[in-house]
């Protein structure tokens, strides 16, 4: 703890400490949060969103607290538990973003606002798409989500048999992201992308596609997903349902 002024240790350093500063110091330390599975499982959410998902470690994750990694055994069980507290935590989000505001209008507009709610959340967390996928059990917080999809779908008139075939044909854009089968996240070496120039001469229809092909960088989840074809995908889909509604 520093050393307030006046009393030599400081100042005979040459670090000398406002009185101000000290009162800060002491108050932080004397206001310092115990560590709970909350505190532990926020921090990882800033270290995947900072460092990207690689870097969470039990030992990046115990510095990020000020503690030893040890420590966090008390609330976590190992890596695969941090990661089941990652998909609650950003749950957690997703269910606060669809329910402020309340929903209200027709039901293919609150749908498509609620899906588009849930997708903001995954742009601030681009990273929990592929741990959510990488999860063996769903959280009791995503089957409230889903059923509340599918109540809008109830409640504006669509039946049980159209609305279970809609959720299949919605897959993961219930939830705000498309699930991409290849990304092109990673970089390439330059020597393989010579190698594929060659191979790609072999398919001119797919050569000419990327030659018009644009993604924006900054509406993107991963892949080829950003925000223009997320919505075009997904009001395609509510289109035929209202469609099918009708009928």
């Amino acid at each position: 703890m520093p050393t307030p002024p006046g009393s030599g240790g400081a100042e005979s350093s040459g670090w000398v400490v406002t009185p101000r500063a000290y009162d800060v110091c002491v108050k932080a330390e004397q206001t310092r949060a115990p560590l709970t599975r909350e505190r532990v499982l926020r921090a990882a959410v800033r270290i995947a969103d900072e460092r990207g998902i690689d870097a969470l470690t039990m030992r990046n994750l115990g510095q990020e607290l000020g503690v030893e990694a040890m420590s966090l055994y008390n609330h976590v069980s190992n890596k695969s538990d941090v990661l089941d507290g990652l998909v609650e935590v950003i749950v957690d989000e997703v269910l606060a973003a669809v329910e402020d505001p309340p929903p209200d209008g027709e039901w293919k507009a609150v749908l498509r606002r609620r899906i588009l709610a849930a997708r903001e959340v995954f742009l601030k967390h681009r990273w929990a798409p592929g741990v959510l996928e990488s999860r063996q059990d769903m959280p009791p917080g995503l089957m409230r989500y889903y059923d509340g999809l599918l109540g809008i779908m109830l409640t504006g008139g669509v039946s049980l048999d159209l609305a279970h075939h809609a959720m299949h044909a919605l897959g993961s854009r219930a939830l705000g992201f498309n699930q991409e089968l290849f990304t092109d996240d990673a970089d390439v070496a330059p020597e393989e992308v010579a190698v594929m120039a060659r191979q790609m001469a072999a398919f001119p229809n797919l050569v000419a596609l990327m030659q018009v092909v644009y993604h924006d960088p900054d509406s993107t989840v991963s892949g080829c997903d950003d925000q223009f074809e997320f919505e075009f995908g997904l009001d395609l889909i509510l289109d035929g349902l209202e469609r099918l509604a009708r009928t």
